[in-house]
């Protein structure tokens, strides 16, 4: 039994030393792998051991700053400060000169008042135990240059301060769809802020703006502090580069002034005002209320107006339309509809603003008269649905215009059914943008010629003062003939300078400013057909100033004025005219601010001279007399006829003959009117203003006696 016993142990201890053995020869296999891999079980073991002993730090790039044309800074970086205090005793090693926090409660005291904080917040956290250092909370966070010296004044051992930049904006809400934002996040872990722009241009162009980070790696001691002399790895920062807009800060000024008188003086739920250099495409200015500052980001609306929300733009739309017909060989601006209301055939009533109509009239008064049925009587006899969309997108609309700013959206062309086109023809049914809209205009301003807007002027590099980027005048395609052109010019003349139109609210004394007036329903939230109160509208206003040599196109519109008015946009547009005029050295003068009135005219026809005189002195009302008799057989325009203060009325009176009177300077339309009245025949020579008759003033007027006008369309009287 005991032999037994004593040949088990020995068995068990040549196992014992055969296991401890072999653990030892996978311990010597393990140490081998570990000395000649560079990697074991997915772990780089370099890259493991530079971690523990090597540091990088971000050397953060500064944002490039925007600018306005003028030079105005519209965003820039400026510094920021974070306070932080050191509670490690350690930290000091010669105590004539502590680098802690020596006297907490001395320095409590000393900060509490600069950082608006009690004393007792401010020792909370300089009484933390066990940390190297301390921060303050968010009234230690961005500090300013200002602030910080403040505290650096009191000489207060320990105290130290970490520099960043943020984002800020000297104008406050100047511009600021357009500009639009940046917002800075901190990354705790990592100690690093990033800036990313959020709106705008500082969203478009972030990745330009924010340029690229650099980076210094070190050699660390335990405490994570540089070791003396040791090599580092450093690569610089690639700074941010500036970028330039087109807007002109005195233009923008202009617009945002005006739209804060609006917003004072009237009720709407938005307003946008966009303007582009004629000549150019340039965007000089472009503003929506309500704004918001992009330093406290009071946003009660994301979308920019100008790009990102269509919505249907109303009878503005109707310019298109005719240029529409008239690059197709249709128009005849003298061919005559009944006004009033028109009835499709599936029996919907389109009616004009006025149901009652103006009676038979020629589609170039429909386009001054802003008649819809004038427009469906367009389409109906000499379009198509093919030729209204095919000319619509030859002008950009349905399409993004690819101006640099994000979320532009492209609008709607959808029309298909009868009536979808009759309403596409006069902007009911499809939607557009501002910017389609002025650049759809730069064809009137450019002899017929598109150009490509755009609203960044260049991009330069701060450090080399290179210039990277620099835009300028784009033509696309030529999409309207010079006849065309001069027609268009003649038309949106007589709609605000011609008397009793719609655009005659917008008339400023020197006849330079042209356009189109335009209103539109708005869709029921539940796509069902419109909403039908009064303010339930879309007002706007599609100009170009100076009609002898255009300089600005203007696009304005209104959402839901007070009273369903124009007055909000009118009144904008004038004042903006107005400055415009005087910075350009075209000044309009004061009178500009006389509040035009309407007046609907009397017949004066088999009245006294005198009595008519007297009706039209008292209601402030020019008048021109023609003849020499003592009552009145004619006048111009008819009797109930809307016109305006700054409208004058021809009076034609009692004699056996009449003589040529002198109609240079007229528009063609007053000047064929009081000609035909007198009983001559007369023939047109182009478009726009009388520059010359052929038959010269005073000439007696007999039977069949024919004259021609020789027009210019910048003529200006």
């Amino acid at each position: 039994m005991k032999k037994k016993k004593k040949r088990n142990n020995i068995k068990y201890s040549k196992l014992i030393i055969l296991i401890s053995l072999l653990l030892f020869v996978l311990i010597i296999l393990r140490v081998l792998q570990l000395a000649l891999s560079t990697e074991v079980d997915g772990v780089n073991l370099k890259e493991l051991a530079n971690k523990r002993t090597t540091k990088t730090e971000i050397l953060p790039a500064e944002r490039g700053s925007i600018y306005s044309k003028t030079g105005d800074v519209l965003a820039q970086n400026v510094a920021s400060y974070k306070l932080i205090a050191y509670l490690d005793s350690k930290r000091t090693t010669n105590k004539n000169k502590p680098q802690h926090v020596v006297n907490k409660e001395e320095t409590a005291k000393a900060l509490a008042p600069i950082l608006e904080m009690t004393e007792e917040e401010v020792l909370g956290y300089l009484s933390k135990e066990n940390v190297y250092q301390t921060e303050f909370g968010a009234k230690g966070k961005g500090l300013n240059e200002l602030t910080k010296n403040k505290i650096m004044d009191l000489n207060l051992p320990g105290l130290d301060f970490i520099e960043s930049y943020k984002r800020y904006y000297p104008k406050g809400n100047f511009a600021s769809y357009t500009i639009g934002y940046a917002k800075t996040k901190v990354d705790e872990v990592n100690n690093t802020e990033t800036t990313t722009g959020e709106m705008g241009i500082e969203k478009y162009y972030d990745k330009i703006l924010k340029g690229e980070n650099g980076y210094v790696t070190y050699q660390k001691d335990l405490k994570g502090y540089k070791i003396a002399d040791s090599p580092e790895v450093r690569k610089e920062a690639s700074q941010g580069k500036d970028i330039y807009l087109t807007i002109d800060s005195n233009i923008e000024f202009f617009v945002e002034q005006a739209l804060n008188k609006a917003k004072q003086e009237y009720g709407f739920e938005w307003f946008n005002i966009t303007i582009m250099d004629a000549k150019t495409g340039a965007v000089l200015a472009t503003s929506t209320s309500p704004s918001f500052d992009p330093n406290i980001r009071d946003i009660t609306n994301y979308l920019d107006y100008t790009v990102s929300s269509p919505y249907e733009p109303g009878s503005t739309m109707k310019t298109f339309t005719y240029m529409a017909a008239m690059e197709n060989g249709v128009y005849d601006g003298s061919e005559t509809y009944r006004s009033g209301v028109y009835t499709t055939t599936d029996g919907t009533e389109i009616g004009d603003w006025d149901r009652t109509g103006w009676g038979t009239i020629s589609y170039d008064k429909g386009y001054a008269m802003s008649s819809n049925v004038g427009v469906i009587n367009l389409i109906n006899r000499h379009m198509s649905s093919i030729m209204l969309r095919k000319y619509f997108k030859k002008l950009g609309f349905g399409r993004k215009t690819g101006i640099t700013l994000p979320n532009e959206e492209a609008g709607t062309l959808d029309f298909k059914y009868e009536t979808e086109i009759y309403n596409a023809g006069f902007g009911q049914g499809i939607t557009t943008t501002p910017i389609q809209n002025v650049k759809a205009m730069s064809a009137l301003t450019n002899d017929g010629m598109l150009l490509e807007p755009y609203i960044v002027e260049k991009i330069v590099d701060p450090d080399t003062k290179e210039v990277i980027l620099n835009n300028k005048k784009t033509e696309i395609e030529r999409v309207a003939s010079t006849t065309t052109v001069q027609k268009m010019i003649q038309l949106m003349d007589d709609c605000v300078n011609g008397i009793g139109n719609t655009g005659s609210g917008y008339r400023i004394d020197s006849g330079e400013l042209i356009g189109k007036t335009g209103t539109a329903q708005i869709a029921s939230s539940n796509g069902k057909g419109y909403l039908s109160g009064k303010e339930d509208i879309i007002s706007s206003f599609s100009g170009i100033y100076p009609k002898s040599d255009p300089q600005i196109i203007i696009y304005a519109s209104v959402k839901k004025p007070a009273g369903g008015s124009q007055k909000p946009i009118s009144n904008a547009v004038k004042e903006i005219v107005n400055n415009i005029s005087k910075y350009y050295g075209n000044d309009e003068g004061d009178n500009n601010s006389i509040e035009i009135t309407d007046y609907k005219l009397p017949s004066l026809v088999n009245k006294k001279l005198d009595t008519a005189k007297n009706i039209l002195t008292n209601n402030g009302i020019n008048y021109n007399i023609i003849g020499s008799g003592d009552k009145i057989v004619k006048q111009y325009p008819e009797a109930k006829q809307i016109i305006t203060n700054k409208d004058t009325v021809y009076l034609i009176t009692n004699e056996n003959t009449h003589t040529v009177p002198n109609t240079v300077g007229l528009s063609s339309k007053v000047a064929k009117n009081i000609l035909e009245l007198l009983g001559l025949k007369v023939n047109l020579d182009g478009v726009g203003y009388v520059t010359s008759q052929s038959v010269s003033e005073s000439t007696e007027i007999t039977e069949g006696m024919e004259i021609t006008l020789t027009l210019n369309p910048k003529f200006t009287s």
